[in-house]
């Protein structure tokens, strides 16, 4: 028999094997999805937007994470897409599954500005014909009283909001 280093060829080949089986499995080490990542900025401006498009986007880039917020980010699409159907029957299906996916959120977690603020959102533009305007002020009060302890893009949201909004006065923020 050969040997070098003190191995026998059958050995060094053994080794070799092995190294390669290592690093090739090193290969198959699954990576987190980039898509699993949920980016607000581009909720809150669909949010904002007139465009069926980016909600649409939004939805689907929902669909594939799976957190706790997810739940009231769809409602508050869902309904913001009620307003944009042409018939009354999507309208208000659209509205119903919203509204019980974002009321569920609140309900899990009554303290979350966040999900105040979204159903806020939604409030203030809501047809008066679905009936949905009763925590308006109770919505807003929480919101200023927790506004600096949420995240910035969170705040940056609620800042461009009060511009345009009748309850949150911009000069608050």
């Amino acid at each position: 028999m050969l040997y070098l280093c003190g191995c026998n060829m059958y050995t060094m080949s053994l080794r070799i094997y092995i190294g390669l089986l290592l690093l090739a499995g090193f290969g198959f080490i699954p990576a987190t999805p980039v898509n699993n990542i949920f980016d607000k900025s581009a909720f809150y401006a669909a949010m904002a937007s007139s465009n069926l498009e980016e909600i649409d986007t939004q939805l689907q880039a929902l669909k594939s994470i799976s957190t706790i917020e997810s739940e009231a980010y769809e409602g508050a699409l869902l309904m913001k897409k009620s307003g944009m159907m042409t018939k009354t029957k999507d309208k208000l299906s659209f509205f119903k599954s919203g509204r019980a996916k974002l009321e569920s959120s609140i309900a899990k977690d009554k303290n979350n500005t966040e999900f105040r603020f979204l159903r806020l959102i939604i409030q203030e533009h809501a047809p008066k014909l679905v009936n949905y305007r009763g925590e308006l002020d109770k919505d807003s009060q929480l919101i200023r009283s927790n506004y600096k302890s949420l995240p910035p893009v969170v705040q940056q949201a609620i800042a461009d909001y009060s511009k345009k909004s009748a309850v949150l006065k911009s000069s608050y923020f």
